[in-house]
């Protein structure tokens, strides 16, 4: 439950939000898969509530009776397309397959099969992590009690970091934003538990709630370990709050730019010569002469915290980022402590899943690979490879065209555009060959150990790419991962077989349906690499300006138009989504939109126009089939910590934030002056 905070690398994944491997070819490999062949309707019509106007509340009308039929499971935070596919994909198929695994009496150790089963198996022997309590993490809490000196506290965290612990700063490998076939070490800050400055910072009623029970929560987990330390949560809050002081927002990382500082090795001793850099790395197994600093500031002004602050103080916040790192792989009442707060206070959840769930989802994420490999075979089949292959290439097709015919856009920045465009490759479905994970060790009964021996196969694959070149065949997410992303440094989109079904791809839905889901996600992906971030990178995935001046202050001004426009939006009393923090993800959905609604114009040509079906137009399907994809339910406490830390805007917003821009919305509904989703023509923003 613990919020992921570990450094930022320039990997941009978007959301429309990781025995031995053999290396067979992908079609040997899935000559099995099958697609399930459950029917789900193209689009239920029950879903409607036609109270609301499509021209007033396009979210509303399409799914107002959904949003009351589908409350948000008491489980969860938020409740919809995503997360209900992602429970499909988990706690029916993964849950099958690990059945089966589990069910054998002979697996042999080291195989990815004995992995998988017996992890799981540890994760539900609540004897046995009961009966340890926090022992293995003993050894952890004997070096940090040990140190001394601020030399001794860089050691030390240096060796937790291998095993996922943060600190004020943070190692990665990634490719070279200005060398892109080539990795390179990669430092940025780190080490806030709240994940984000502005819960630090902010002063509405809301987020001092958060700080007060997070005060609470550090105190009682460290009662429940036994520690000595008196009000450690004040001292806790005390050091995060001056470390989130220092550090960039959200909306500063967005800058790939002023983010991308390359520099000696030497040159973080120079920056901050009071912590030990060099054992820090080594214990790291970090050696490079060069790296990509973050924000050399951050590092200075870190150096003078650090070193003003107690040993004592900071020996603290160790224990307690050790502490909370493991907290759900820990008896019953840290795990409860930890989902209380983690859970509860930050997301609004209001009960923990059942511990045979939890027990599939962390056996996804410690080994997502070796399961997404079983996952493909039984549940991709390679004719759904073949059918997302020809829409990319219509939706490439179409681009093409749009870029073609920009009044904005001079003709060298076109040209320069259109070879992007042509450049992008892409992945489908499962990597076409498979690591070999047959190095991390799993037992029944070691449960955390079996997690540290993940983590710790994780961080050597990662650290072992520094200064090696990129292998592009690698893929940033699991085969069974409900999501899809652009990476501009491979200039690539990536479509995980886990988010090609219903209701994002439907192989027995029309057309329409179809387009205004999974092509919209394709364009929204394609997008990515001409919006805000994307657009600074060149073909081959280089971080260098390929736009002439005058064309890049259009595209400033368009963006700058629809950052304003969204951060006009209340989704809550007092509560604005933040325009410059979520600029990307909305111009991706805007262009995906724009992309699919006139790649699905084009399917048509030469062809008879399809009749309207249940009473809807193709284009009235085609909006429909987006308003399908965003429909959801969200706790007040999941929409704020959204709103603060989140780069994709709520999904009522997604729905009914770009179709004012688009005049085929307005057309397809024939909405008119006065409507609530019509803008006039002047206010309309048109980028792609």
């Amino acid at each position: 439950m613990k919020k992921n905070n570990a450094v930022k690398l320039p990997l941009l994944a978007a959301m429309v939000t990781f025995a031995a491997c053999n290396s067979n070819s992908s079609t040997q490999q899935h000559q099995e898969a099958s697609a399930d062949t459950t029917k789900v309707p193209a689009f239920n019509l029950a879903d409607l509530d036609t109270a609301y106007k499509a021209c007033d509340d396009f979210d509303n009308y399409a799914n107002g009776n959904w949003k009351k039929n589908n409350p948000i499971p008491s489980t969860e935070s938020r409740w919809g397309a995503f997360g209900i596919l992602d429970k499909q994909n988990k706690e029916v198929r993964l849950k099958g397959i690990i059945a089966e695994l589990t069910s054998k009496t002979d697996l042999k150790k080291g195989t990815e099969e004995q992995q998988i089963a017996d992890y799981y198996t540890s994760f539900l022997d609540t004897a046995t992590i009961e009966k340890r309590g926090i022992t293995p993490l003993k050894p952890y809490l004997d070096k940090i009690e040990a140190i001394k000196t601020l030399a001794d506290w860089a050691a030390v965290t240096g060796e937790l970091q291998k095993i996922g612990v943060s600190s004020f700063t943070g190692f990665g490998a990634e490719a070279d934003a200005k060398n892109s076939k080539m990795n390179i070490l990669y430092q940025g800050q780190s080490g806030l538990s709240l994940g984000e400055k502005s819960y630090y910072e902010q002063q509405d009623s809301a987020t001092k709630n958060v700080r007060n029970e997070f005060v609470k929560h550090v105190d009682k987990m460290f009662t429940l370990a036994g520690f000595p330390e008196q009000k450690p949560g004040v001292t806790i809050l005390g050091l995060e709050s001056q470390l989130a002081k220092i550090q960039l927002t959200n909306v500063a990382l967005r800058d790939p730019v002023k983010t991308y500082n390359r520099a000696a090795f030497s040159e973080l001793k120079t920056l901050a010569p009071d912590f030990d850099w060099d054992a820090f790395s080594q214990k790291q197994d970090i050696k490079t002469d060069t790296l990509v600093l973050q924000n050399k500031e951050y590092i200075s002004n870190a150096n003078k915290l650090l070193k003003a602050t107690p040993i004592d103080v900071l020996k603290t916040y160790t224990k307690w980022q050790l502490l909370t790192s493991f907290a759900g792989y820990l008896p019953k009442s840290f795990d409860e402590e930890n989902f209380h707060f983690f859970g509860t206070v930050m997301t609004g959840k209001k009960a923990q899943k059942t511990r045979a769930e939890r027990a599939i989802r962390s056996t996804d994420t410690k080994l997502g690979m070796p399961l997404g490999k079983l996952f493909a075979k039984k549940y991709f089949p390679e004719s759904s490879k073949e059918k997302v292959s020809k829409m990319i290439e219509n939706v490439r097709s179409v681009y093409g065209e749009r870029i073609d015919k920009l009044t904005w856009m001079g003709d060298s920045t076109k040209q320069m555009a259109r070879k992007k465009l042509a450049s992008f490759t892409y992945k489908i479905g499962y990597p076409d060959k498979w690591k070999d994970y047959s190095s991390i060790q799993v037992d029944k009964g070691t449960l955390l150990e079996n997690t540290i021996s993940a983590i710790l196969y994780e961080h050597k694959e990662n650290i072992d790419k520094i200064g090696k070149p990129v292998d592009k065949r690698e893929w940033g997410m699991t085969p069974q991962t409900v999501n899809a992303y652009y990476n501009p440094l491979n200039n690539e989109v990536v479509f995980p077989a886990g988010i090609l079904q219903p209701p994002f791809y439907n192989p027995n839905a029309d057309d329409a349906i179809n387009y205004g889901g999974i092509i919209a996600v394709i364009g929204h992906e394609f997008t990515h690499g001409f919006d805000d971030q994307g657009s600074q990178f060149d073909a081959d995935g280089n971080l260098k300006n390929w736009w002439t001046q005058a064309d890049r202050a259009n595209f400033d001004k368009l963006t700058k138009r629809y950052i304003n426009y969204f951060s006009s939006m209340e989704v809550a009393p007092g509560l604005k989504i933040k325009g410059d923090l979520t600029i990307g993800e909305n111009v991706a959905d805007l262009g995906g939109l724009t992309l699919a609604y006139y790649a699905l114009k084009k399917s048509f040509e030469g062809k008879e126009e399809p009749k309207p079906i249940d009473g809807f137009t193709w284009k009235q399907r085609f909006f429909l089939g987006w308003a399908q994809v965003w429909h959801g339910n969200i706790t007040e406490a999941a929409l704020r910590q959204q709103i603060q830390t989140d780069p994709h805007s709520p999904a009522r917003a997604r729905i009914n934030g770009p179709l004012p821009h688009l005049k085929e919305f307005q057309d397809a509904w024939g909405c008119q002056t006065g409507n609530k989703m019509v803008l006039p023509e002047a206010e309309r923003v048109v980028i792609w």
